[in-house]
């Protein structure tokens, strides 16, 4: 009698299929849905709108670089804040127990989480780049709107593990507190809601240290803002705090793993 052998599913359809359903679980939750898409926009239209015409540099307006703040936000939003939260609130409810007791290989589920991220991050961008062109005026080229969504998305890959980190660092009911004590911070900090110069002097001092100040300054040099430093220097600062942002979020999964699972 021939013997048959059980052989692991195809990766890459079960990281479709995984990627699906991880993407339908978000998109029907409207307070992360409606938080993600369209946060952004409402701040554009409460701040960036008025001014939007006002030139702060030769060939600048507020509303390019506002809408190039706000670009980075928004994927920096759905990555730390939306993203964060839905980790620890799996936690809470045992959800990762519950696939761990399936078929799934562990790598799959958290790279179908990462995937998910960039998609709403992609689509907050869908949502805000006409808002900015329609409501606010915001005329660019369209290689300067290809290459303000490509800077964006790509250097939004550390956040994901900052993102991570967060969520299984802190519980459930104090993931909220947590990152509102770090993101929104630094948000500010760093320039993305009024330009540095606008900030206090000690804030201007710690701003070129927090990884969203490199972050920004991606978005603004693609519309032709002056930055601090060159667009190289900005790439390898995010490569730097991702690979720490990667490692603190590995050592945080390995740690809940070894709580619950050994």
């Amino acid at each position: 009698m021939a013997v048959t052998t059980a052989g692991r599913a195809p990766i890459v359809p079960m990281l479709a299929r995984q990627t699906w359903a991880e993407f339908l679980k978000l998109w029907r939750v409207p307070a992360f849905t409606l938080t993600s898409l369209f946060l952004p926009v409402m701040f554009c239209a409460f701040i960036g709108i008025g001014s939007s015409s006002e030139v702060i540099s030769p060939g600048v307006t507020f509303g390019a670089y506002f809408l190039a703040s706000m670009a980075v936000y928004s994927v920096a939003n759905v990555m730390i804040f939306s993203f964060g939260i839905s980790v620890a609130t799996e936690r809470g409810m045992k959800m990762d127990v519950l696939m761990r007791a399936t078929p799934l290989p562990p790598p799959v589920y958290l790279l179908s989480k990462c995937l998910t991220a960039i998609v709403f991050a992609a689509l907050t961008l869908v949502v805000l780049f006409p808002f900015a062109y329609i409501a606010g005026g915001v005329r660019l080229d369209a290689d300067v709107w290809a290459t303000l969504a490509f800077r964006v998305l790509a250097g939004s890959i550390p956040f994901i593990a900052l993102g991570f980190a967060i969520g299984y660092l802190s519980g459930p009911n104090s993931a909220v507190a947590v990152i509102n004590l770090i993101y929104l911070p630094t948000a500010f900090a760093s320039g993305l809601f009024f330009p540095k110069s606008l900030l206090p002097d000690f804030i201007q001092r710690i701003a070129p240290y927090l990884p969203l100040h490199f972050f920004g300054q991606l978005g603004w040099d693609a519309i032709g803002a002056p930055t601090d430093e060159s667009v190289t220097t900005d790439w390898l600062y995010l490569a730097v705090y991702g690979v720490l942002f990667f490692a603190l979020a590995l050592w945080a999964y390995r740690r809940e793993e070894s709580r619950k699972f050994s």
